[in-house]
């Protein structure tokens, strides 16, 4: 209830029959209880109310559900393009690469026969490079959950 413990009701109730003394809190509790059942019922009237008006102008239960799917549908696909791409070194690195290949490219192209025993890196010095992008992009991460919390993952 209200995220409130056992003990700490206890002590609540303690310290309530400690301001207002074991005579009045039965008749406090009976007034509470009075007030609840009246905000109970005017909560039911106006549901009631907000029905009919609803009912009167066209609007029935099936159209009311729609709406609210669409509602949260949307919030769904909002909440997917804010969360959708959370490594920001994705687009850096994939400028990087077109950047690398077309200076490649233009070189290859002037001197076809030399140069391209020189750029072709080896596999170990590409791994690096993987190893060290991979590395960079958990790190990100790690500073983006501990700035904003865990980020929860599409599966």
């Amino acid at each position: 209830m209200f995220g409130i413990g056992g003990g700490e009701l206890i002590f609540i109730l303690f310290i309530v029959l400690m301001l207002f003394g074991s005579d009045k809190v039965p008749e406090m509790a009976r007034t509470m209880g009075k007030a609840m059942a009246q905000l109970k019922n005017a909560t039911n009237d106006i549901k009631n109310e907000i029905q009919k008006g609803a009912e009167a102008n066209g609007f029935d239960q099936n159209m009311l559900s729609d709406l609210t799917n669409n509602i949260t549908s949307e919030i769904n696909s909002a909440k997917t393009n804010l969360l959708g791409d959370t490594n920001p070194l994705k687009g850096i690195s994939d400028n990087f690469s077109t950047e690398i290949d077309k200076v490649k490219n233009s070189i290859v192209d002037e001197n076809p026969t030399s140069v391209q025993e020189n750029l072709s890196p080896s596999s170990t010095e590409m791994d690096k490079v993987k190893a060290d992008i991979a590395k960079d992009e958990s790190q990100k991460e790690t500073e983006i959950e501990d700035t904003i919390g865990p980020i929860k993952r599409k599966k």
